[in-house]
């Protein structure tokens, strides 16, 4: 789907939320269905995406949580998100809450997207965990946070709750920014409360990975083996400031130096970024290039999430499924709650591109209305190229992350 095809779409959404999501076409929007039918559970294509998988190693690394803040959560939608005089960002946070079947609970939106999360899980086997986000501020050079430039804010005690209320079904990953005074303490005691790892998207929250202001914090995260997920590539989810350059996967050559367990979101499937020689490539070519470097031996990994939303090529997921040498180094992750977006991920698409058989096509498109987790996670066992698919050490990511706390 072409960007300007999606805004239309984002639009449309807009426009629908005046008049109510019930009266929107099921082309745009999740039905928040809730028991799996059985039949659909018996499916040769379930089946098939469970084969070969010990789903106590399966954590969905990039689960990302959301809401309003009206449950006591801390959660705070910054201006952009929440204000009609930004109607793209406004429609994105309405697809956003609906993808997390959050949006028809006035008063209890917190609460009901956890509950919805939770009921997902459960409908998976035994074992089976997501990660959840915490989601820091954008802040400037000084170490000051800046609400105006702030998308939305997640505390870290809020995922820290509910991994606790939940542990069988629940890990939680920190957000703290770097600059801030004191940030290297507060991420020793962030580990101690149990985050698995710690999530920044530069581009929205101000950081830039190759920065000295962040040698302290890489010394912990080298210390405590603690994982950081990164966002890098093209920044569309979310807007911070004039900081898409911070995205770039080479700056994190100076976390992979100091010993830092690194993971790039996306494998930075979006956008481009400059070379070393100054060209622009796409950043997924510079994720490429970091994986061969000597510095990311065993410490550069990249998660799937949201490889297969259709503003990726074809030809990025043909590469990466060709690519079985690098399948001990990729981690899934669902980016929930975007798979719930019906527009952003067309499994038909992807047949016709040769990358899933077309018989799972009903099945899938069936599933994700019921369970958008197992409708991500099946889709990316069943992509197939040539006879390629991902390894199913893609998919048990437990051995990177409950490391930190062995």
């Amino acid at each position: 789907m072409n960007r300007r095809r999606f805004i239309g779409l984002l639009a449309g959404g807009a426009a629908l939320s005046a008049a109510g999501w019930s009266s929107a076409k099921p082309l745009l929007v999740n039905k928040c269905r809730v028991a799996i039918p059985a039949g659909l559970i018996d499916s040769p294509w379930l089946r098939q995406a469970w084969a070969g998988i010990d789903p106590a190693q399966v954590w969905d690394c990039h689960v990302h949580l959301a809401g309003l803040g009206d449950g006591g959560s801390g959660i705070v939608v910054g201006p952009q998100l929440s204000s009609w005089l930004h109607p793209l960002h406004y429609a994105q946070r309405l697809f956003y809450m609906n993808a997390g079947c959050a949006h028809d609970a006035p008063g209890k939106v917190d609460q009901a997207y956890v509950a919805r999360l939770l009921n997902l899980c459960d409908a998976m086997p035994e074992g089976f965990k997501v990660m959840l986000f915490a989601f820091e501020r954008f802040h400037d050079g000084r170490g000051d946070a800046h609400p105006e430039h702030s998308a939305f804010y997640v505390p870290n005690a809020w995922a820290a709750k509910l991994a606790r209320d939940f542990p069988a079904r629940f890990e939680w990953v920190a957000s703290l920014h770097p600059y801030r005074a004191g940030a290297a303490d507060e991420l020793r005691l962030a580990v101690a409360n149990g985050a698995r790892a710690v999530k920044w998207l530069p581009a929205a929250m101000g950081m830039n990975p190759a920065d000295a202001k962040c040698d302290a914090f890489y010394r912990v995260l080298a210390e405590t083996g603690t994982p950081l997920i990164v966002h890098c590539g093209e920044e569309k989810a979310v807007k911070g400031s004039d900081t898409q350059a911070f995205g770039n996967p080479l700056r994190l050559r100076r976390a992979l130096d100091a010993g830092v367990k690194v993971v790039v979101a996306h494998c930075a499937s979006l956008g481009s970024d400059v070379d070393d020689d100054g060209k622009v490539v796409s950043s997924f070519d510079l994720f490429l290039k970091l994986m061969t470097e000597a510095r990311a031996k065993d410490r550069l990994h990249g998660d799937i999430s949201a490889i297969t939303q259709r503003n990726r090529k074809p030809a990025l997921i043909r590469s990466l499924l060709e690519r079985g040498d690098l399948h001990d180094r990729l981690l899934h992750g669902s980016d929930y709650p975007l798979p719930g977006i019906v527009p952003l991920t067309s499994p038909g698409a992807l047949a016709r591109a040769g990358l899933l058989p077309k018989a799972a096509v009903g099945d899938l498109d069936l599933l994700r209305q019921h369970n958008p987790l197992l409708f991500d996670f099946a889709l990316k066992r069943l992509l197939n190229w040539q006879g390629h698919s991902f390894s199913p050490a893609v998919f048990q990511t437990r051995r990177l992350f409950a490391a930190s706390h062995a």
